[in-house]
């Protein structure tokens, strides 16, 4: 299987899959709509597993290791991902600083409870992933809603509001960079003002980087703790190699501290509601970051083909809709407002359902700010894009 993928051409490997082998897959993606509709939403790739990966996880089943994992893997896992942070982003981690975690979303919802009291400030930089909204409310803390600029300027980083918008109150910022859903990834300069203000008024730093690997040419990501030791005390960066390497069900992520005063706090929650880790997911995690590498960049300039068509598409052809090329992830975030201002549609994603056969996430899930928009999922293969994108195009234009 490895021979595979060195030896054929990387659209080959990508292009592989078809809409019957998807929907037999199962699958949270392709069995949430009927058979007349060509999903494009959950963040789940459509693509064979990685050799290295697929490698692992069949070594695990032959060794028939499916019991309790040894005492020393999580070592393994913090080793992997330090190796992989010195080359790729030149960040020096510490893996005695790293914790395994379930899912990103695990310490996420852990830190806001242990950091905040009900009714702090949260902030969160919207539109924005849709359990960033329910970690914070669903427990009592206060959103502080810090918009995003306009499209038409590159989504940036409103600091001035963010400054204005917060108060003694306000406790953790949860960012999310490369940015769900604009594709965003953020500037220095930009994540050097949310440093400064983080100082000066003593916030934690949640930092969900988990599509950091998913960037295109003329996009470099700077992890948020690497700005320096006063924001490296100050912050948790949560990441995973299940969103590059498509491996979310292997449940496994994993936090990285800026300090051990930091981890202490957090070891601090009982250890039976931390939950622990998957021997597949830590096999699968531990072969991604060794030897993923290549199998990466032929599917980066996969995608990157896929979002300059998607791109393309919906700014020449699709009516009532625009959207920005994204920096990073493989989702594209479409303004749907002309095509509902012009009485065509009344609700943008219910009417690609209905219309085009085409399931999108909606808008509105990720904030106020996102009404009128949907998200796109490009991380399929070239022919089942086309077709999705050829569906969408002709909705609008009917």
């Amino acid at each position: 299987m490895t021979d595979r993928i060195d030896a054929s051409p990387a659209a080959a490997w990508f292009d592989t899959v078809d809409v019957a082998a998807l929907r037999a897959r199962g699958g949270a993606k392709w069995t949430k709509y009927g058979d007349s509709v060509l999903p494009a939403w959950v963040a789940d790739m459509d693509f064979p597993p990685a050799p290295p990966v697929a490698a692992a996880i069949e070594d695990v089943l032959a060794r028939g290791q499916l019991g309790y994992p040894a005492m020393t893997e999580s070592d393994a896992v913090a080793e992997a991902f330090s190796g992989w942070a010195a080359r790729r982003y030149g960040w020096s981690v510490d893996p005695s600083l790293v914790l395994v975690t379930t899912d990103v979303l695990q310490p996420l919802q852990a830190l806001v409870q242990l950091c905040s009291e009900p009714g702090d400030g949260v902030v969160l930089q919207t539109p924005i992933y849709p359990p960033f909204h329910t970690a914070v409310t669903g427990i009592g803390r206060v959103i502080v809603e810090n918009r995003l600029g306009a499209a038409d300027e590159g989504y940036p980083m409103d600091l001035e509001g963010l400054a204005a918008g917060t108060d003694e109150r306000t406790r953790i910022v949860l960012l999310c960079n490369p940015h769900n859903p604009s594709g965003r990834v953020f500037t220095r300069a930009e994540l050097l003002g949310l440093a400064e203000l983080a100082i000066e008024r003593d916030w934690l730093v949640v930092s969900d980087e988990i599509h950091a690997d998913l960037l295109y040419p003329g996009a470099t990501h700077i992890p948020f703790a690497t700005l320096g030791p006063e924001v490296a005390a100050r912050t948790v960066t949560l990441t995973s190699s299940t969103k590059t390497f498509n491996i979310a069900g292997l449940r496994l992520a994993i936090a990285v501290f800026g300090t051990h005063a930091l981890l202490e706090r957090y070891r601090s929650i009982p250890r039976f509601l931390l939950g622990g880790s998957n021997v597949m997911g830590v096999a699968a995690s531990i072969a991604a970051w060794r030897d993923g590498e290549p199998w990466l960049a032929a599917l980066v300039d996969h995608l990157r083909t896929n979002r300059d068509l998607v791109v393309d598409t919906v700014n020449a052809s699709m009516a009532g809709v625009r959207t920005v090329a994204p920096e990073a992830t493989y989702l594209a975030w479409l303004d749907c407002r002309e095509l509902l201002a012009s009485g065509r549609a009344s609700h943008a994603a219910t009417f690609f359902v209905q219309e085009a056969g085409v399931g999108l996430n909606d808008g509105a899930d990720f904030g106020v700010v996102g009404e009128g928009f949907v998200r796109l999922n490009f991380a399929t293969s070239r022919p089942v894009l086309r077709e999705i994108l050829q569906r969408m195009v002709d909705a609008c234009a009917g």
